[in-house]
């Protein structure tokens, strides 16, 4: 599994890095995560507010911080 966190640098991206972090952790899963703070590549997604999460390819949030509850269902699917 490939997350991938949308963002510039910005405190929610950070965030969102560190609940998607704890999430994987708790849920016990290997994924491979990543962060994407080029705006070209960020862009190639289709997004426009950040920060985003991307789950193998596909973009589940965008423009806020979900909990990191929220996150796991996410990642379950």
């Amino acid at each position: 599994m490939k997350i991938e966190v949308l963002g510039m640098g910005c405190a929610k991206c950070h965030t969102l890095t560190e609940r998607v972090m704890e999430a994987v952790a708790e849920l016990g899963i290997t994924a491979e995560i990543v962060k994407v703070e080029n705006m070209k590549d960020i862009m190639a997604y289709g997004v426009m507010t950040t920060p985003a999460l991307v789950v193998d390819g596909v973009v589940k949030v965008k423009g806020k911080v979900p909990t990191k509850d929220e996150i796991k269902s996410i990642i379950r699917g």
